[in-house]
């Protein structure tokens, strides 16, 4: 565990150990984790110009007011769109494209719990939001996120550390429950990544577990059992929860700390903390660029290593693979 302490003491060096000028895209930055990690990031780093990528105006228009507040020389921009749908993804990485010549970090929380929904794009929305737009978001923005010429990171916050088993007979998980969605999404994140790594050896990638916070995803549930529990949820959880403030410092620490490195490049431009080593990869070895997190920084651990381990054995990495590209190659060919 990192004690926050030693975290809060990482971020306050941000303005001097990371140059003034980083970009930042926030995708669900609105609300939830992704505002206050936000936040927390237009706090501590000089003139950061950010990208907040959302369905509600009003939302991001609160969010930059909060910014302001918070640093003035930053720039923020909103750029609003439904992101279930692919297309619209790639709408919005063209036109960041289009701004800038390099990102430094790539922040996603775009999620849901609403299942048996099919977006027009005939992708299970849950899937949709929770898998397909963050690697589409990734697989865009990869090429700026590699010129960087400091941090280089992509950080993605759903079920790191919570690896499970892959249906590979039901990849959109449409006749999964919930529980064993949440591991189906988690393996084929972290096995996403692993692949992506490989065409970006330079970029990090951080797949995290943000352990209990307070948060509005159950909003847009339908089912009504789902909608009691939520509800429930909405009123027990604040008492248990990670502190929201706490919650963001703790994510702009996984997307700025030198324990997370890239495989090449090291921690170059990164935070570097006196004693500080980097953690162990999703492979097992320290330092190898791609990572699977709980909320307080600890790698995954020796159960979760055995599951993705058995899954690269059996080939489901490349059967992910294989299935996000046709699905990718169907829209927008189609």
């Amino acid at each position: 565990m990192v004690a926050l302490s030693d975290i809060q003491a990482s971020n306050a060096k941000l303005a001097t150990n990371l140059p003034e000028g980083l970009v930042a895209v926030f995708v669900g930055g609105t609300r939830g984790i992704g505002e206050t990690s936000l936040k927390q990031f237009a706090k501590h780093t000089r003139k950061p110009r950010i990208y907040l990528i959302g369905r509600s105006e009003a939302n991001a228009k609160r969010v930059i007011d909060k910014c302001k507040a918070l640093n003035n020389e930053g720039q923020y921009n909103f750029i609003g769109a439904d992101i279930s749908l692919i297309r619209s993804v790639d709408e919005v990485c063209k036109d960041i494209a289009s701004r800038e010549k390099a990102i430094n970090l790539l922040f996603l929380t775009p999620g849901t719990f609403t299942v048996h929904t099919e977006t027009p794009e005939n992708l299970h929305f849950f899937m949709s939001l929770n898998y397909y737009a963050r690697t589409r978001f990734i697989l865009n923005l990869l090429p700026l996120l590699r010129v960087a010429p400091d941090l280089r990171r992509v950080v993605t916050v759903f079920a790191g550390t919570k690896e499970g088993q892959v249906d590979t007979s039901d990849f959109q998980a449409r006749k999964l429950s919930l529980m064993a969605s949440r591991g189906h999404v988690s393996s084929m994140i972290t096995l996403s990544i692993e692949t992506l790594a490989k065409k970006a050896p330079e970029v990090s990638f951080v797949h995290v577990f943000p352990g209990m916070v307070t948060t509005d995803l159950g909003q847009d549930i339908s089912a009504l059992p789902l909608r009691l529990v939520a509800r429930f949820y909405k009123f027990v959880l604040p008492l248990f929860a990670i502190p929201n403030e706490e919650a963001g410092e703790r994510h702009l620490f996984f997307s700025t700390s030198g324990r997370y490195p890239p495989r090449e490049g090291g921690a170059i431009g990164l935070t570097r903390d006196k004693g500080v080593e980097a953690v162990r990869g999703t492979d097992g070895n320290n330092g190898s660029g791609v990572y699977s997190i709980s909320w307080d920084g600890t790698a995954l651990g020796e159960k979760a290593e055995k599951v993705l381990k058995k899954l690269r054995q059996e080939g489901v990495h490349d059967k992910v693979w294989e299935h996000t590209e046709d699905e990718f190659q169907r829209i927008t060919e189609g």
